[in-house]
């Protein structure tokens, strides 16, 4: 009972992973940038949720709708001011510089606002819990609110992308920026809607993040952020399955490593993993090799 008990807190931990990854991913795979300050802007959705909730007692539908369109328009701000400028940059180690910047100067705005301590995180899901093995085994709601939003969620997105206009655009963007100009797409137009809707994952992420682990401080995205990214690299980054497969499968490493190994060890056997995969498959999982003409 204890290793189902493991496997549905790694799927639900998973599933968090493979949201915030699927911000990354789409970023990556269209705009080719890493977005290193994806992690705060989970933060920044999170404390939205809690100040309408909390702080103004509102429902927490609202606090809710309010963290993504807050979280939309700072990604999109984001990539206005901080990448696009430097999208023709001869160096893409100015963006990664850039990226980090914005991530400490979003942590210390939450800081200035909302101070060091740790502030107690009301979930917003009242989703009622569900009992299996005869009651011996309890899934609570955030548990399958996070993984059915996640499956929800990745569906909307595969349709969206090969389905639409705007996500036919994006594909196109993902091949070539100039070709794509050439056509007729709007390419700044483009990516700036990838960042949204990046942005807008992150928001959600963090709110079922601090709903299943109820704390909420400055620095709450900074690791869930940095692993969601090697869920993206393990899964095969640009890759949206890839995406929520390697979220789930690294939310299930690291609750099996704590639970069967240390937990004090559980960070380090995932970054190992992270490094066998990529040495085995340096694409990730579902990643695949380009070949570029020169």
């Amino acid at each position: 009972m204890s290793f189902l008990k493991y496997l549905i807190s790694g799927i639900s931990l998973g599933s968090v992973y493979a949201l915030i990854a699927l911000g990354y991913t789409m970023v990556y795979g269209i705009a080719k940038m890493l977005n290193f300050a994806h992690g705060d802007v989970i933060m920044i959705g999170a404390f939205t949720t809690y100040t309408i909730c909390s702080t103004l007692g509102l429902p927490p539908v609202i606090g809710v709708l309010a963290a993504v369109i807050l979280c939309t328009f700072l990604g999109m701000g984001i990539e206005r001011v901080a990448y696009k400028p430097l999208r023709k940059a001869a160096s893409p180690l100015a963006v990664l510089i850039t990226a980090i910047g914005v991530s400490y100067l979003l942590q210390n705005i939450a800081l200035l606002i909302f101070g060091a301590n740790t502030k107690a995180f009301a979930s917003v899901v009242s989703f009622p819990a569900l009992e299996l093995a005869d009651g011996s085994i309890t899934v609570s709601g955030e548990t399958i609110v996070t993984i059915l939003s996640c499956i929800v969620i990745m569906i909307c997105l595969m349709l969206f992308i090969h389905k639409t206009k705007a996500g036919q655009a994006m594909l196109a963007v993902s091949e070539d920026k100039g070709a794509a100009q050439l056509m007729g797409i709007n390419v700044n137009g483009t990516i700036a809607l990838t960042f949204a809707i990046g942005s807008a994952l992150a928001a959600i992420a963090g709110v079922l993040l601090c709903s299943a682990y109820p704390s909420l401080n400055p620095y709450t995205g900074s690791m869930p952020g940095i692993k969601a990214f090697v869920a993206a690299v393990f899964g095969g980054i640009g890759s949206i399955p890839g995406a929520f497969i390697g979220g789930i499968l690294l939310g299930i490493i690291e609750i099996f490593a704590k639970a069967y190994i240390s937990s004090q060890v559980a960070d380090a056997i995932v970054f190992a993993v992270l490094i066998i995969v990529l040495l085995i498959k340096p694409t990730g999982i579902l990643g695949r090799n380009v070949q570029e003409k020169v």
